[in-house]
């Protein structure tokens, strides 16, 4: 059968004013239609990127390399033309940043009738009662009075679910949520991730879910991909993940959670969080400097031949790999 997404070797190399950077370094990653699929690692590790991958939008004079295959057809392959087909009407996606996504001149109606005008054939009388029930699917407060507002009556949850409607308007066979509750209160932020997670079960789409909490990728995805260094360097079903955080990157994250309460919790108010030395490295740097694993100016478990090449995968368990060579140490 074959994945509804397959990413294999994924490289993409952006133009800057120091010279091409390869921000992108060889992701792999599937997934299958009804299946979700977690991204997670620190800013910069290139999780946003392979989104706007996926979906074509990479900046002018970017260079993909690899292959990225949906649904069967090779999208590396299509032009723009061909993607504007595929782009809102076979893939959505949610934004992390709703009031950047929607258009601060138009109605909500009217931007949820755009995206169904431009994939469908539709009088204007049916696609606004379509994009009412999308309101309202996405349970928006007074749906129907809803779309005559424009984004800066909302609040953040209800902007957010006007990009999820719009995400959905089509029926997209993947959704690609990039950190969609970033900056909504916690409350908010559970109600827009059950929403999410409710549309994805009911329609039986596929789901790749981006984010740099631990804690909403342990609830929230069957499978769990780590990025660093714009590679993924970890990943597996979430609860094996979980059950043996495998490379340090991982670990890292994992110790540097913030916790309340129960086993290995800081409970101290002056307390420090456990944190992963240094910080993410610059792309053009790290292309510069190192040759081999991503992480290991950070690592403290380092060896010589880190620095030498870019490690293998490991298996660690039943579907479950990570790229370290100090896995079994």
């Amino acid at each position: 059968m074959v994945p509804l997404l397959e990413v294999a070797n994924l490289r993409v190399t952006l133009p800057t004013a120091r010279g091409p950077v390869e921000a992108l370094r060889g992701v792999s990653f599937a997934l299958d239609r009804g299946q979700t699929l977690g991204l997670i690692g620190e800013s910069g590790s290139g999780k946003s990127l392979t989104a706007l991958s996926l979906m074509g939008l990479l900046p002018e004079g970017a260079r993909v390399s690899g292959s990225i295959g949906f649904a069967g057809q090779e999208l590396t392959a299509l032009d723009d033309e061909a993607m504007c087909r595929l782009r809102g009407r076979r893939i959505g996606m949610v934004f992390q940043e709703p009031m950047s996504a929607l258009n601060p001149l138009q109605t909500v109606g009217a931007q949820i009738v755009e995206a169904m005008h431009q994939h469908r054939e539709l009088s204007r009388a049916a696609a606004h009662e379509e994009a009412w029930r999308l309101l309202e699917r996405v349970q928006m407060p007074q749906a129907r009075a809803r779309l005559e507002a424009y984004p800066h009556q909302l609040s953040g949850g209800q902007r957010q679910r006007v990009v999820i409607a719009i995400a959905l308007a089509n029926s997209p066979d993947l959704l690609i949520a990039d950190e969609p509750t970033t900056a909504l209160d916690a409350t908010i932020q559970r109600e827009v991730l059950d929403l999410i997670a409710d549309l994805v079960q009911i329609s039986g789409m596929g789901l790749l879910l981006i984010s740099h909490d631990l804690g909403v990728m342990a609830d929230r995805v069957q499978r769990l991909a780590v990025m660093y260094g714009g590679t993924v360097v970890e990943q597996g079903p979430t609860p094996q993940v979980f059950a043996r955080l495998a490379h340090p990157y991982t670990q890292g994250l994992f110790a540097a959670r913030p916790r309340l309460g129960g086993r290995g919790a800081v409970r101290d108010a002056g307390a420090r969080l456990v944190t992963i030395p240094g910080r993410v490295p610059d792309l053009f740097d790290l292309q510069q400097r190192l040759k081999g694993c991503p992480f290991a100016d950070r690592c403290d478990r380092v060896i010589d031949a880190c620095h030498v090449a870019p490690p293998a995968a490991v298996q660690v368990g039943p579907a479950h790999e990570a790229r370290c060579l100090r896995i079994a140490a």
